[in-house]
């Protein structure tokens, strides 16, 4: 971190035992609502509830202005040829966006050598895409639908409009860039994150089906799309950042589907490039994924 960053621990070479212990120095009023937090049955699952982000980890930096802001991720059920280790990005700036770029791993992505460029037959919106079992899902542009390209046939073999979902700046996340329609991936499948004039511009979820795009499940959340910088999904939980720009953002609210309900929080959450366009989680590896002013970075995460 450069000298303006306050000093925090790096969990990354910690053993657990370590970890363990660095835990105990949090306040113990803090320590008794983990704990009260954690769910029965979340030690089989691994699941829990996210108690912590870690500072961002730089993978690869954009060299064009059609990078300043854009997706990439991996894919955490991969199908073969391609593996969790391969890595897709697209850069977001420009109204005619259509190329998806694969490397090998994310190596290759900071060497910024591409293995292959994927051309969407179709152009895609904003920063909300994701892939997931050999599939990119995005909204393509100017609709109010999600499609999903196969990776290895190279063709759409889904589309299905979000009934009453706005699009192209209608219900966008505080930053805009027409981010109506976000789609994530958590441990229980495939999500879309958007709103409607019937939700007044309130976070609407719903479970998608992978394969046909079909709505499984929808919940109408009270927290307002435009009034938060991104949001993601761990374990059937949403979760929302608080700015795109502030240095010191906070993860502000989780929304739980299990139970209908939301609760405020403020677990603190670093944009040290101030310009966060794209956050997703990935269960795979446990991380998040972001997209921070031409900077692709991870976050790693603790879940209680």
């Amino acid at each position: 971190p450069g000298p303006t960053a306050a000093p925090r621990w790096d969990p990354q070479p910690l053993t657990y035992q370590e970890l363990q212990s660095e835990r105990t120095e949090v306040p113990a009023s803090r320590l008794l609502e983990e704990t009260a937090l954690g769910r029965p049955g979340s030690e089989d699952s691994g699941c829990g509830e996210l108690v912590w982000v870690g500072e961002p980890v730089v993978f690869g930096r954009a060299d064009s202005i059609a990078g300043k802001y854009g997706v990439w991720m991996k894919d955490p059920e991969p199908v073969s040829p391609f593996t969790r280790e391969t890595t897709w990005r697209v850069d977001t700036v420009g109204t005619e966006v259509r190329q998806l770029f694969q490397y090998e791993a994310a190596e290759q992505l900071a060497q910024g050598y591409p293995t292959k460029v994927h051309i969407l037959p179709r152009p895609l919106e904003s920063t909300g895409a994701v892939v997931y079992r050999g599939g990119l899902f995005f909204q393509p542009r100017r609709s109010r639908a999600v499609a999903r390209y196969d990776l290895r046939r190279e063709a759409i073999t889904a589309e299905k409009e979000i009934p009453g979902a706005g699009y192209h700046g209608q219900y966008p996340y505080s930053w805009g860039g027409y981010t109506d329609i976000d789609l994530a991936v958590d441990e229980t499948g495939l999500w879309v994150i958007y709103s409607t004039e019937k939700a007044r511009g309130a976070i609407v979820l719903s479970k998608l089906d992978p394969e046909t795009l079909e709505i499984r499940q929808t919940w109408e959340t009270n927290i307002r799309k435009r009034g938060v910088a991104n949001s993601f999904l761990i374990c059937g939980t949403l979760y929302t950042v608080s700015s795109y720009s502030a240095p010191n953002a906070t993860i502000n609210f989780a929304y739980n589907t299990a139970t209908g309900t939301s609760r405020p929080l403020s677990i603190p959450f670093e944009n040290r490039f101030r310009y966060l366009s794209m956050l997703d989680y990935n269960p795979a590896e446990r991380q998040l994924f972001a997209w921070d002013s031409f900077n692709m970075v991870t976050y790693p995460i603790r879940l209680s």
